[in-house]
């Protein structure tokens, strides 16, 4: 039985393109814990806002979900897009059911912290 010596190099490189995969996916999911807790820091030390504020737009984000036992499962975001008295824009994810209240052109008042949405209060 002949041996070749890409037989030997096969050994060697699977081990080491399982431990990559390895790191690529770890590093990937300590990126994402970094940046959300960043994220959720800067919130935190930036001020509580309230500012006159027009809904401009309403979009959600539909997620799929597959697990191995053949059972599937779906979850949405919700995303408004307000406008400033400054015409600055910017979008805010919320709960559904602020997303279910609220129509595009409401006036109101809008607060919030950084980016995170804490409310928004309709004049009449």
């Amino acid at each position: 039985m002949m041996f070749s010596p890409f037989d030997n190099a096969m050994f060697t490189i699977v081990p080491i393109f399982i431990f990559l995969v390895f790191v690529l996916v770890f590093g990937t999911i300590i990126f994402a814990l970094i940046s959300s807790a960043k994220q959720w820091k800067k919130n935190n030390d930036s001020p509580v806002l309230s500012v006159d504020a027009v809904v401009v737009a309403k979009r959600t984000n539909l997620s799929h979900h597959h697990h191995d036992n053949m059972h599937n499962s779906s979850s949405t975001t919700y995303y408004i897009t307000f406008e400033v008295d400054s015409g600055d824009r910017m979008e805010l994810k919320v709960q559904g059911t602020e997303y279910g209240i609220l129509i595009e052109q409401d006036k109101g008042k809008l607060t919030f912290q950084g980016t995170r949405y804490l409310g928004f209060k309709r004049i009449q």
